[in-house]
C-alpha cells in the first residue's frame, strides 16, 4: 500500500527531537571500551548519554560537603554523630577519586588533551584536574602527615571549587551568547528568561531557588528552641548572606528591567516593575532584615522575622501554575463572588440565631455575636474543634443544619475552580493547536517554529505522546482542507463520520475562540442580535466560559 503524505510527514517528524528529549544516545557498542566509557560518562557533544547527570549528581555531593563542613564546627551536632561525618566524608573521597581516576584513564579520547604528545600529562596539570586533585588530597595527606584539624577543613573547602567545571562551560556560553552587547543586558539575560542567558541564566535561577529554600528552613528551625540554641551562630549568618543575595537579585532585577518589553523608561519602567507582583515579593523577602537592623532601637520588632517565610513566595515567580491560578480566578470571580457572599449571608445569620438561641444557656461561651460568628465558621467548615458547642435543642438543631448546609456551600468553589482549570487546559491546548495549525502549515518546522512548540509543551507540561497526537489530529485537519468537502446530507447518511466532521467543526469553533478578540466578537455578535442568546450561551459554552 502506497505511504500516504501525512503517513510520510510524520513518520519523518521527530517530536522527541523538536521538545529537546531526544534521551537515547546513539553510540555505538563495537567501539573500544575506552572510547565506548568515554563517550557514556564524559562526552558533552553527545545528546542523551550520562555526562549531564555525572555532573549534576557530582555538584550535589559537594554542596553536601559544604553543609557537612559547617556543621562539624557545632560540637553538639558534630560529635553526638561524628561516626557518620566521617563515613560521609570517606564516600565522598572515594567517589572523588573514583571521578578522578576515571577521568585520567579517559584522558586519551578526550578532545581537549587527545592530540598532546601526553594527554594524560595534560590532564593532569590543567586546572580542572588539579582542582579534582586538591578535593581528595587533604583525605590521603592526613594518613601519613599529621595535620591540624582546622588546616585540613580548611583544605577541604576546595572542594567547591569543583563546581567551576558546570560553572565555566555556562560562562563561557553566556559570554558567546552577549557578545558585543551593553552591561544591562547582560544583567537582563542572567535575571529574566531570554534567548541571550542560555545555562548560566537556569543556574541563575537554580542558585536563587536553593537559597530561597535554606533561608525558609532556616525561619521554620530556628522556631524551635534547642536548634536555634545550638546553631543561633550559623542562622544569623546563613540569613546575613540570603537578605545581601536577595537584595542584590533585587536590584539587578530593577536594573535592567527596562530591557523588557512595556517596562522602557528609566523611572517609570523601573517604577512599573518595582510594583509588579513578583518584584514586590522579592522586597518583602529582604524587608524585615533591614527594618529590624536600622529600626530596633525605636521598638522591639523580633516579630517580623516570621515574615521571612514570605520568602517561599519567591518560588511563585514564573510558576505556570500561579498564572493558571490567577486567570483562573479572575475568570471565575462574578460566580466565587455570588458563593462567597451567600455564605457571608449565612454565617451571619446563623450566628445571630446562634447568639439568640444560646446566650442565655452559656453566656461565657456565646458572649456576643462575634464570638458566635467563630462557631459558626467552624460548624459549616465541617471542622467543629468542640470548644463552642450549643446545648440547646435549637441550637443543636440549628447546627445540624448548618453543618449539612457546608458541605454543599464549601463544594461550589471547589467544584468551580476544578471544572475552571479542566477548561483552561483545554483552551491552551487549543491555543497550541492553533499554534502548531499554523507551524504545519508549510509541511516544515523551522529552529525557530520548534522552539514555540517546545516552550508551549514544557510550560503545559505535555508528554511527546500528546504533542504526537495533538500533531496527528493537525495534520488530520489540513488534509481535510485540501481536499473538496462532501455535502451536509452524504456526511449525515454516515453517522461514524458525521461524528468526525461534528469534532473537526467543534475544534475549529474553540480555535476560532482563542484566535478572535473576544471583546470585538461579543460587541458583533450582539449588534442587530447577529447572534441569539441560546446561540451566544453555546459561543461561551464550547470556549468554557460558562
Amino acid at each position: 500500500m502506497e505511504m500516504t503524505k501525512q503517513d510520510k510527514f510524520l513518520q519523518d517528524l521527530n517530536v522527541e527531537a523538536i521538545l529537546g528529549q531526544d534521551q537515547e544516545a546513539n553510540i555505538p557498542r563495537d567501539l573500544p571500551m575506552r572510547k565506548w566509557l568515554y563517550s557514556w560518562l564524559l562526552d558533552p557533544n553527545i545528546p542523551g548519554n550520562l555526562q549531564a547527570a555525572l555532573d549534576k549528581w557530582i555538584s550535589y555531593l559537594i554542596i553536601a560537603n559544604l553543609f557537612t563542613l559547617m556543621f562539624e564546627h557545632v560540637p553538639a551536632v558534630y560529635e553526638p554523630y561524628r561516626a557518620w561525618f566521617e563515613l560521609f566524608d570517606i564516600f565522598s573521597v572515594a567517589v572523588f577519586t573514583i571521578e578522578y581516576a576515571l577521568r585520567l584513564y579517559l584522558a586519551p579520547e578526550d578532545e581537549e588533551f587527545k592530540n598532546r604528545k601526553s594527554a594524560r600529562w595534560g590532564f593532569v596539570s590543567s586546572p580542572f584536574a588539579i582542582i579534582d586533585f586538591l578535593a581528595v588530597a587533604p583525605f590521603y595527606l592526613k594518613a601519613f602527615i599529621p595535620i591540624d584539624l582546622r588546616v585540613l577543613r580548611f583544605l577541604r573547602l576546595l572542594r567547591i571549587l569543583k563546581l567551576f567545571r558546570v560553572l565555566i562551560p555556562a560562562i563561557a556560553e553566556f559570554k558567546e551568547l552577549n557578545k558585543d552587547r551593553t552591561f544591562r543586558q547582560k544583567v537582563h539575560a542572567l535575571v529574566f528568561p531570554s534567548n541571550y542567558g542560555g545555562t548560566m541564566q537556569n543556574i541563575f535561577e537554580v542558585f536563587i531557588a536553593v537559597w530561597v529554600l535554606l533561608s525558609v528552613l532556616a525561619v521554620i528551625l530556628e522556631s524551635v528552641k534547642g536548634i536555634h540554641y545550638v546553631l543561633h551562630l550559623q542562622f544569623v549568618i546563613l540569613d546575613a548572606v540570603a537578605v545581601g543575595i536577595f537584595t542584590l537579585e533585587y536590584c539587578m532585577r530593577i536594573y535592567s528591567c527596562v530591557e523588557e518589553p512595556g517596562y522602557k523608561g528609566a523611572v517609570m519602567g523601573r517604577f512599573k516593575q518595582a510594583k509588579s507582583p513578583s518584584t514586590f515579593i522579592d522586597f518583602l523577602a529582604v524587608l524585615p532584615f533591614f527594618l529590624e537592623v536600622f529600626l530596633h532601637h525605636l521598638m522591639d520588632l523580633r516579630f517580623l522575622r516570621v515574615f521571612r517565610l514570605a520568602r517561599l513566595l519567591k518560588l511563585t515567580r514564573g510558576s505556570d501554575a500561579t498564572a493558571v491560578l490567577v486567570k483562573v480566578v479572575v475568570r471565575e470571580w462574578p460566580v466565587m463572588s455570588a458563593a462567597t457572599f451567600i455564605m457571608f449571608l449565612l454565617l451571619v445569620l446563623t450566628a445571630s440565631l446562634g447568639y439568640l438561641f444560646e446566650y442565655d444557656a452559656q453566656p461565657e461561651k456565646f458572649e456576643n455575636i462575634p464570638t458566635s460568628i467563630y462557631w459558626a465558621v467552624i460548624t459549616l467548615a465541617s471542622v467543629g474543634y468542640g470548644d463552642i458547642s450549643p446545648v440547646t435543642p435549637m441550637g443543636r438543631a440549628m447546627t445540624s443544619i448548618l453543618a449539612l448546609m457546608g458541605i454543599g456551600i464549601f463544594a461550589i468553589p471547589a467544584a468551580l475552580l476544578a471544572s475552571a482549570f479542566s477548561d483552561e487546559l483545554v483552551k491552551e491546548r487549543d491555543q497550541l493547536k492553533a499554534n502548531l495549525f499554523s507551524i504545519l502549515k508549510d509541511g516544515h518546522i523551522s529552529d525557530e517554529e520548534a522552539a514555540v512548540i517546545r516552550a508551549e509543551a514544557k510550560r503545559l507540561h505535555l508528554t511527546v505522546a500528546e504533542v504526537n497526537a495533538l500533531i496527528e489530529v493537525v495534520v488530520k485537519e489540513h488534509e481535510l482542507e485540501e481536499r473538496n468537502p462532501l455535502p451536509i446530507h452524504k456526511i449525515a447518511e454516515n453517522p461514524a463520520l458525521a461524528v468526525e466532521h461534528f469534532k473537526v467543526l467543534l475544534g475549529q469553533i474553540r480555535q476560532l475562540g482563542v484566535q478572535t478578540d473576544e471583546a470585538k466578537f461579543e460587541a458583533a455578535a450582539q449588534q442587530g442580535a447577529r447572534l441569539s442568546s441560546s446561540e451566544l450561551a453555546l459561543w461561551h459554552k464550547i470556549q468554557g466560559n460558562s
